[in-house]
Parts: C-alpha cells; structure tokens; sequence
C-alpha cells in the first residue's frame, strides 16, 4: 500500500474517532429507558470501514486494458453470406438421367428425338438401328472430307437421279435432280438448335463410347463433330450443269476437277446449292452451341 493511502486511512480513523467522543459527550438518554453504555467497544467499529476504505481504486483502473481483444471476432461474420449461394447446385441431380447401354440405345434415342420439335418427322427419315453407331461413322467420315457409302445415319433416297443423255457416253445432270433431298433437309433444318443440343448433351458419353470402338479412345468427339461441321462450312459451291459418265454402274463427273474433289465436297453438289446453304445456317447454329 502507498504511503498516501496509509495517510488517508489514519486520517479517516482520527475523524471518526473524534466523531464518536462528539456523540459520546453529547448523548442523552430517553426517559423511561435504561441504556448500559460500554465506552471500550465503541471504538472497535473503526477497525470495520477498514476494508472498505483499502485503496483499491487505483488496481481497477488497470482492468479495463484486458477487454479490447474482444473486438477481434467481428470481422469473421461478413464472410458467411458469401457461402450463402451454393444451394444452387442443389437443383443439379434433378437434371440426371441413366443412360442406356450402347447395343440398347435405339430405343432412348429415338423417344428423345420424337420429343423435340419436329422431332416425328426426323425419325421418320432416320436409320432405327444402331443409330448412334451410325452417326458416329457419318460424323468421323465428314470431318475427314470422306462421305460413307454404308450404314447410313438416314435412309437412303429412293428416287434415282435424274439425267438427261447428251450421246451414248455422256449425260448431264437434271436441274430438279436436288429436289430429291429438299424433305430430308428441310426435316433436319426444322428441329429445334437448343433442344437437339440439349440431347446431344445428354447422350455425349455414348457417343464417346461409340467413337472409342473405332479407334479413336484419345479423342474428344466433341472435337470431330467440330471439324466435320466446319468441313462442311469452309465447301465452295460449284455451279452446273454437271456432266456426267457412267463407266461403270456409279455416275461419275466428267469434270476431272469436280471427280477429283472430295467425296464430302461431290455429295453437297448433288444435294444442290439451295439445300447447301440452308444446311452450312443448321450447321452454324449447332457450332455456336458447341
């Protein structure tokens, strides 16, 4: 304890004890009572205010200096809201689907393409077996400027195309002979772009297992469909008439420059410059989608 408590102490001790010699000396007893008055015990209540006078006023002031740490958790409380928008991947599983095997996928894709728009008249003019198999096919042959001969994602037209004889040996292509393609190409230009990609999107693991059977496990087919569109793009339209031979049971071009193009290239010439464009807008559709 300081020297100045100490004083303070003694000081307050002197003055009470003065004040009770004051009341001792002024002190009159009521009539009718009778009063014992033991001068010796009154001044043992000086020794009581004792410890509520100690100074302990000036160690409360220190206690304070403890409390600021406290402040510290406040900013630990405008992180959690960020958090807050997660449930929205939630709604995801509800998107699944169990994808068929691939020997069994006919039947899945078929009922997936009857649902979009225009989707009855589609599977009208598609092959119902094997399809994916025979997309697949179709997609890889295209990207490589190939056109396939067999297993056809759509069925074969069945008109011949019309020719017009010139002599024995040479022939010239008729002008209507592109109207033989306008329904299938009209058909798959009608289908809905986002619907179509939607299922697409859906069955992209089956068709990356049908791609892998023809050798290409390092590929994205993704990637393929990619090149056999932008083939398709970059083709150059090439006017007619077309004369053609027929060495043999097939038509060829008597135009070595034409015969000598591409086989993907020689098939957009028969389907004709009208069905041409309007598969390169289709087609452009599906690229921004990818």
């Amino acid at each position: 304890m300081s020297k100045i408590g100490i004083w303070v102490v003694a000081a307050i001790a002197v003055f009470t004890l003065l004040y009770l010699v004051y009341l001792a000396a002024t002190f009159e007893a009521p009539t009718g009572t009778t009063t014992v008055i033991v001068p010796a015990t009154a001044v043992q209540p000086v020794a009581e205010p004792t410890p509520l006078l100690t100074p302990t006023l000036p160690q409360t002031r220190l206690q304070p200096r403890e409390e600021p740490p406290a402040v510290a958790a406040t900013p630990v409380i405008e992180v959690a809201p960020v958090e807050v928008a997660a449930p929205v991947a939630e709604e995801l599983p509800t998107e699944l689907v169990e994808l068929p095997s691939l020997n069994d996928s006919d039947g899945f894709v078929l009922e997936g393409l009857r649902a979009l728009q225009n989707g009855v008249a589609l599977v009208s003019v598609l092959s119902d077996e094997q399809l994916i198999r025979s997309i697949v096919v179709f997609v890889d042959n295209i990207s490589r400027g190939d056109f396939p001969q067999a297993s056809l994602p759509y069925k074969r037209i069945g008109q011949e195309m019309p020719v017009r004889n010139i002599d024995a040996n040479l022939f010239v292509m008729e002008a209507n002979a592109h109207e033989r393609f306008n329904q299938i190409i009209d058909t798959f230009v009608a289908v809905d772009t986002v619907q179509a990609m939607i299922l697409y999107r859906t069955l992209q693991p089956v068709f990356q297992q049908a791609y892998a059977e023809i050798g290409s496990r390092n590929v994205n087919f993704d990637d393929t469909l990619r090149s056999a569109i932008n083939a398709v793009l970059r083709s150059s339209n090439v006017e007619g008439p077309y004369q053609l031979v027929k060495p043999s049971v097939m038509f060829l071009y008597a135009d070595a420059s034409i015969e000598n193009m591409e086989e993907m290239q020689k098939q957009l010439i028969r389907i004709g410059p009208e069905n041409t464009e309007k598969l390169k807008a289709k087609l452009r559709q599906f690229s921004e989608q990818l």
